[in-house]
């Protein structure tokens, strides 16, 4: 199978979760190796079961019928030809029902619509494929019925392109990368196919000479044969309905109060000598900050995330409290405009220093932020620190499971004018979360900054904890006190008198 199917095709099939879903590109196979591992199954006397298959039209379940009739000649197992029903649903509609038989004693059959019999299925090893899911009638229907196939071992296979940002497709897979299933997850866009060799077994095919020339033209091609849709169709973007990725009503309802710490550095601070800003911002560390850290909790473990601008936006920090119901709230936020970097560097490291069981940070270190993001490691250790530099993937991976924390009512930010705007400045941009370019503010200041903190913050708290506290020891001199970090391990207290 391996030298027949592409490599994201083997790796589709290699993957044997109970459900698995994949965001695709028109045209790539993936229906075609289904067909060929559903031949596979369903010919297999002592592991295989009966496969079932469901699409949208008529047209596209006689297809797959037919591929798996050809994948059942090509490896030689004992099939019966190809059978045909038309049953009248209640409503008047035909659905179209074909069927392989096999003397393994199993069958794949397959549904022109989704079947009001399928609650019925579900016996040991048994298999579901939903093809173009976000074209069927009522999937979320569907899905309740199909996932009881699961329960004896059976497994879920569902394969679509987008339909849509808010289609119930695009919601699975935004619950699945949010964590609120454990579906494994697939994205294969033309360009992946690509990388993999699609163009070049196109050419095996049709007798073409590939070359690196062709697969441009022909790729280019393609792409405007497919406009103005070919985000959608071609490279696994739904397209956007319109509208906040985070509403309003989600955002406020887990709101509660709490302070925002802000420092604006004038003209005449950013004029001054290091020694002299580094002296008012200790100042402003001792009468606005301390007084903050010293009232958290010491038994919860802390994190924080940073999200960091110069002079044109706003630096964020954000620190987290995980508490012992492991919902996560925001106790205050820090937030800096126009500060220099050591400055900054300053007080990040007062806020890590005085959060207790610091639990480590997330810090934007794109550009100029990974200033602070070096600073971060060189006193608290790399792995105490998440070096963040944003891609789409990042953005796709984790705003879904940021989401799900403010839908679950388990994240809590505080409540300032401010920090709704930056979280409603989130937007789908080719069909991933972020802030769009551009100010998201009217004064021009910010840029949906907390937000991202946030983000960072919450992506620290789901990762392998480390805790840094503080033991006292004795100068060379003895003459007098020095503190210095201590890493342990969470749960398991170290060094003296920490917990």
């Amino acid at each position: 199978m391996s030298a027949i199917l592409l490599p994201y095709q083997q790796r589709w099939i290699d993957d044997h979760s109970p459900v698995k879903i994949i965001e695709k590109s028109r045209r790539i196979g993936l229906s075609y190796c289904e067909a060929a591992d559903a031949v596979l199954h369903a010919s297999d006397a002592d592991r295989g079961a009966n496969v079932y298959y469901i699409s949208y039209d008529k047209e596209m379940t006689a297809g797959f019928i037919q591929d798996c009739s050809t994948w059942a000649k090509a490896f030689h197992a004992a099939a019966s030809e190809i059978g045909e029903q038309i049953l009248t649903r209640d409503d008047g509609r035909d659905i179209h029902v074909y069927d392989i038989k096999f003397d393994s004693g199993y069958s794949i059959k397959t549904f022109s619509s989704n079947p009001r019999n399928l609650r019925s299925k579900g016996r040991p090893r048994e298999r579901l494929i939903i093809d173009e899911a976000a074209f069927v009638d009522d999937l979320e229907e569907l899905l309740k019925a199909a996932l009881a196939i699961t329960m004896w071992g059976g497994h879920v296979h569902i394969l679509s392109t987008h339909n849509g940002d808010e289609n119930p497709f695009n919601a699975v897979i935004q619950d699945a990368r949010a964590g609120k299933n454990d579906y494994s997850i697939h994205r294969v866009t033309l360009d992946d196919a690509l990388d993999d060799g699609l163009f070049k077994r196109i050419c095996e095919v049709t007798g073409q000479e590939w070359s690196e020339e062709a697969e441009a033209e022909w790729r280019e091609s393609l792409i405007k044969r497919y406009r103005p849709n070919e985000d959608e169709e071609l490279f696994a973007i739904p397209s956007f309905g319109g509208g906040n990725y985070l509403p309003r009503q989600l955002v406020e309802v887990n709101m509660a109060d709490g302070e925002l710490l802000r420092f604006d550095g004038t003209r005449s601070f950013n004029m001054a000598p290091e020694p002299v800003r580094a002296a008012e911002i200790a100042d402003w560390i001792k009468d606005i900050l301390t007084p903050q850290l010293v009232s958290l909790d010491q038994a919860r473990r802390h994190v924080f995330g940073m999200d960091f601008a110069r002079s044109g936006d706003m630096t964020d920090m954000v620190p987290l409290v995980i508490e012992a119901n492991t919902k996560k709230r925001w106790p205050f936020v820090v937030e800096l405009h126009n500060v220099p970097y050591r400055q900054q560097a300053q007080v990040m490291k007062a806020l890590g220093n005085g959060l207790p069981r610091f639990g480590g940070c997330a810090i934007d270190a794109g550009g100029n932020g990974g200033f602070c993001a070096e600073e971060a490691r060189d006193t608290w250790g790399e792995f105490m620190v998440d070096e963040i530099h944003f891609t789409e993937q990042f953005y796709r991976e984790e705003f879904p499971k940021y989401k799900a924390g403010f839908e679950d009512r388990t994240t809590t930010i505080i409540r300032h004018d401010d920090i709704l705007e930056d979280h409603r400045a989130v937007r789908l941009v080719r069909g991933v979360p972020r802030v769009p370019q551009g100010k998201t503010d009217k004064k021009g200041h910010r840029h949906g900054d907390s937000a991202i903190a946030g983000l960072l913050a919450d992506y620290r708290s789901r990762q392998e904890v480390s805790l840094y506290a503080y033991e006292s020891v004795s100068t060379r001199n003895n003459d007098d006190i020095e503190h210095r970090p201590v890493r342990v391990t969470a749960g398991i207290g170290a060094g003296k008198g920490i917990w």
